[in-house]
C-alpha cells in the first residue's frame, strides 16, 4: 500500500499569479527584515563599543546631544514609517491580484468541505467529483466554498492563498495554473480527528486534455458484460454503500460519501491519503480504520469471494 503524500508544495514556488504573487512578496519583506536586522545590529554593536561623549551628571548618566537625538528620530521613527509604508504600498498591488483576476473565469467549481474529504461540483458541466479537482492551465478558476459541517479551510500552496469555509456561508477563491501539473491542497483549519488526512489534488491539464477528462466525466457508469463486474454491481447495489455513495447509471443514490462513478479515473482513495489500487481499495472498504483511523467510513464483512467481485466492479468505473 503506497502513500499518496509524495507531492509537492510549497508557498515559495508558484505555479500561478496568485500563489507567485504570495511567493514574491514572501520575499520582498524576508529580504526588507533581514536588512532591518543587520542595520539594528550594526547599532546596537556600535552603540556599544562607542565611547560616550561629554561628562555623565551628577548620577552618572550621560545625557545624548542634538546630533543623537536627530539619529534617534530618523532611525527610530522617520525610517521605520517609510518602511511601513513602503510595504504598505507594495502589498497594495498583490491584494488586487489576490481579490479577483484580469478577466472572467473559465471555469467556476463548487467545492464542499466535509468531514474528512473534498466534494468538488461543476456545476454547468454535471460533473461531481471528489478529492481530486481538474482544471485547465493558462485560464483563471473560480472556486465557491461552502461546508457541510464544521470550519474548514481551502488551502494549494503552489497555486492559491488560503480561503476559509464557514458554516452558512460561501467565499470566493480563485487561481490558476500556469503548466500542467498535479499540486497538493490541504485543508488548513484544525477540524478534528483526521485534519491532518484531510487532503486534496488538483490536477491542471492542458485545454485539451481538460476537455477529453470533462466529456469523460460527464458520462453515467459503463455497463460490462464481465459475469466478475456485474456480480460486484450486484453486491454493491444489494449492500448499505448505497445509501452513502452516488453511482450514476445506476439506483445508487447516496449523498452522505464522496461520487463513485469513476472512482477508477482517480489517483488517490481517502481523501489523497493512500495511491488507488486494488490493495488499498480492499483495505479501505473492509477496515478504513487501519488507512484513515476514526474515519466516519464503516467497515464491512464481505467475503472473500464478495470482496474480489466488488472490486473488479469498483475498479471498472473509469
Amino acid at each position: 500500500m503506497q502513500s499518496a503524500q509524495a507531492v509537492e508544495r510549497s508557498t515559495l514556488n508558484g505555479k500561478g499569479p496568485v500563489a507567485s504573487a504570495i511567493s514574491r512578496l514572501s520575499w520582498v519583506l524576508f529580504a526588507i527584515a533581514g536588512l532591518v536586522f543587520v542595520a539594528v545590529v550594526i547599532l546596537l554593536i556600535t552603540g556599544v563599543l562607542k565611547k560616550p561623549a561629554g561628562r555623565p551628571d551628577r548620577l552618572g548618566i550621560y545625557r545624548s546631544n542634538a546630533a543623537e537625538q536627530r539619529i534617534i528620530g530618523i532611525g527610530g521613527i522617520a525610517i521605520p514609517l517609510v518602511i511601513l509604508a513602503a510595504i504598505f504600498a507594495y502589498s497594495l498591488r498583490d491584494m488586487v491580484t489576490l481579490a479577483k483576476p484580469d478577466r472572467a473565469a473559465a471555469v467556476t467549481i463548487d467545492v464542499i468541505g466535509h468531514r474528512w474529504w473534498w466534494e468538488a461540483q461543476y456545476q454547468d458541466q454535471g460533473v461531481i467529483t471528489a478529492n481530486e479537482i481538474h482544471i485547465p492551465t493558462g485560464e483563471p478558476i473560480e472556486f465557491k466554498l461552502t461546508t457541510a459541517d464544521v470550519i474548514h479551510s481551502f488551502w494549494v500552496p503552489n497555486l492559491s492563498n488560503k480561503q476559509d469555509l464557514i458554516p452558512g456561508k460561501t467565499n470566493s477563491l480563485w487561481l490558476q495554473a500556469d503548466k500542467a501539473g498535479t499540486y497538493q491542497g490541504q485543508c488548513a483549519e484544525f477540524c478534528g480527528d483526521m485534519h491532518a488526512f484531510m487532503r486534496f489534488t488538483v490536477v491542471a491539464q492542458t485545454p485539451d486534455d481538460y476537455a477529453a477528462w470533462l466529456a469523460n466525466q460527464q458520462q453515467v457508469a459503463a455497463t460490462s458484460n464481465d459475469p466478475l463486474i456485474s456480480q460486484g454491481e450486484q453486491i454493491f447495489l444489494g449492500s448499505a454503500c448505497v445509501y452513502c455513495h452516488t453511482i450514476r447509471g445506476t439506483a445508487a443514490s447516496g449523498t452522505i460519501g464522496p461520487d463513485l462513478t469513476h472512482l477508477a479515473s482517480r489517483q488517490s482513495l481517502a481523501a489523497n491519503t493512500v495511491d488507488n489500487s486494488p490493495e488499498s481499495l480492499a483495505i479501505w472498504i473492509v477496515s478504513p480504520e487501519k488507512i484513515k483511523p476514526n474515519s466516519l467510513m464503516p467497515g464491512t464483512d464481505f467475503t472473500p469471494d464478495e470482496l474480489k467481485a466488488l472490486i473488479a466492479f469498483l475498479e471498472s468505473l473509469k
